[in-house]
């Protein structure tokens, strides 16, 4: 019989842990700004629509931003030099929050803080691959146990500082981001430029092209209509909830059962991620997906079902995140890697964001909540379509490739 502790992961080796703090604070800096700035633009007097408005900013920006510091990344090698570079944008940008208090000078300060913030995720994501790399692709159990920080880190960030505001005041919040951002340049700082890609004389390859490959081409749609799916979720779950009826500690409750099964899943999934190949896990994603939604709109009213539908969130988030980032590793080879994962979060973020908040947004407004559920559920379906696209269009190529 095996002792207790040989059922937990082997601890991390170096440079791992640096990787893993830098996840923790960006997500804790996120997991402080996205739910606590509409409660600090209120305070300075802005109205609902405005404060919508700032908040599509994020996603506006995660469409031009992240290309950006992805190309700089493939074609110089110098990604942790970047992350720095990015993570030092944040701090100036969140000390900045501190002496606007007007509506566009806000905006602005708050775009900038957004374009600064896109680049970390894109740089961080391709070195930790290429780190993580071997003979068989990603190291998805290794890369499970660094991303899984990022969730921690989120979760306690909500819920410390939702205490810290409670007990300072909501003025208190620009100088607490400014902190919380200081922390993520001291963890970039951490990370060893002697694991930077060494580049080779040749320039680097063009990534664009890349998306006219089938495979590549409906893996992208696959992403698009899954995440936004969720974007009903993420920025309409609450209000839902509150509409049947749910008070704010089973609304919290719920929100809090999809983050811990989503730690369970990225700390557990070296024991059987590879079962699947990312394809496969694509496709059983989407599937839960529509299965998921179409469950939150049909049956909200039932608490169990809610409960045994955010605890899908497992699947539909982690184990997505996952395949897509195992996927980029094999679709974007070499030094346009970066430009892959700027793609997933332009694709993937970016564009599902923007439509599916003001997509949601005009639903709800003429339809209610429930049809807006409907609808998230028939873009998973959608998504599981192309996913099942892409996995064909793979068999093709390798059945036409010669051996």
């Amino acid at each position: 019989m095996r002792s207790p502790s040989a059922l937990l992961p082997a601890p991390l080796p170096a440079p791992l842990p640096a990787f893993a703090l830098l996840s923790f604070t960006y997500f804790a800096a996120l997991g402080l700004f996205n739910p606590y700035a509409p409660l600090w633009f209120k305070e300075l007097g802005f109205t609902t629509w405005a404060i919508g408005g700032i908040a599509a900013l994020q996603s506006c920006t995660r469409i031009v931003g992240p290309y950006a510091w992805g190309w700089l990344g493939d074609h110089t090698g110098q990604r942790v030099t970047l992350i720095r570079l990015a993570c030092v944008g944040c701090v100036v940008s969140a000390l900045s929050l501190s002496f606007v208090e007007s509506l566009w000078p806000v905006a602005a300060v708050t775009a900038l803080l957004f374009l600064a913030n896109s680049g970390v995720v894109p740089l961080y994501e391709t070195s930790l691959a290429y780190l993580l790399s071997n003979s068989q692709g990603l190291d998805a159990g290794r890369y499970g146990r660094v991303r899984v920080w990022g969730s921690v880190g989120f979760i306690a960030s909500v819920a410390v500082f939702g205490l810290v505001l409670e007990r300072l005041g909501v003025h208190a919040f620009p100088w607490i981001v400014a902190a919380m951002n200081a922390l993520l340049l001291w963890a970039a700082t951490r990370l060893p430029r002697s694991h930077e890609q060494v580049l080779s004389d040749e320039p680097a390859p063009a990534a664009l092209h890349l998306l006219k490959k089938p495979e590549v081409a409906w893996f992208f749609a696959s992403v698009f209509f899954t995440v936004l799916a969720h974007t009903a979720v993420y920025a309409f779950f609450s209000l839902y909830l509150a509409h049947l009826g749910y008070g704010k500690s089973a609304i919290g409750g719920l929100w809090a059962v999809a983050v811990a099964v989503e730690i369970l899943f990225f700390w557990t999934q070296g024991r059987f991620f590879s079962k699947l190949s990312p394809h496969g896990w694509l496709q059983v994603v989407a599937a839960v997906a529509t299965a998921r939604f179409a469950a939150t709109a049909g049956a909200g009213h039932l608490g169990w079902v809610l409960l045994l539908a955010q605890m899908s969130h497992a699947v539909t988030f982690a184990a997505h995140h996952a395949a897509c980032i195992s996927l980029i590793h094999q679709l974007f080879p070499g030094r346009a890697r970066g430009r892959g994962q700027a793609l997933y979060t332009i694709l993937g973020y970016g564009l599902s964001g923007v439509l599916g908040g003001f997509g949601g947004g005009w639903l709800i407004e003429r339809m209610g909540y429930e049809p807006t559920f409907w609808a998230a559920s028939a873009a998973a379906a959608l998504g599981w379509l192309c996913a099942r696209q892409s996995a064909r269009a793979v068999k093709k190529r390798l059945v036409r490739t010669p051996a």
